[in-house]
């Protein structure tokens, strides 16, 4: 089995092209951590954890939505945050969101505290791993630059 790699269009590109958003293997998707910044990559609300969760979670859904997933398929979820003071602000959101409808419990998580993250004034990172539910297929984008 191969991975299909891509940038979907409702994820800002990757710094330089280094990396794909998103990597799917068969009918798992592995979304690339993602932070909350704009279209041109600036960075949503900085130091401001529960506007940056909402931010974040925007772009994984919307990534996710090109694909035929919802947030209903994510089977795991893996936050970095530069403070752990800032989980109960992140908290709000994920208690929002998950369990997503048609879920009786959250995905899988893990939560780390890191230094510092790529871009100054973000607080959160967040990756997700999603499987595709039987019978979507998804629907592959490709976009590189930051346009």
């Amino acid at each position: 089995m191969t991975a299909d790699l891509a940038n979907p269009p409702t994820a800002a590109a990757p710094f330089g092209d280094r990396f794909a958003h998103l990597a799917r293997v068969g009918d798992t998707l592995f979304l690339s951590g993602q932070v909350a910044v704009d279209d041109a990559g600036r960075v949503i609300a900085p130091g401001d954890a529960e506007a940056q969760a909402e931010r974040i979670f925007e772009i994984i859904r919307d990534v996710l939505t090109g694909y035929g997933a919802t947030l209903a398929d994510v089977a795991h979820i893996r936050t970095f945050m530069t403070s752990l003071d800032d989980l109960p602000a992140y908290a709000i959101v994920r208690r929002r969101l998950f369990p997503a409808p048609g879920q009786t419990l959250s995905p899988a998580s893990t939560t780390v505290e890191v230094s510092r993250l790529f871009l100054p004034g973000a607080v959160l990172e967040i990756e997700v791993t999603a499987a595709l539910p039987r019978g979507r297929r998804p629907r592959p984008h490709d976009r590189g630059g930051w346009g």
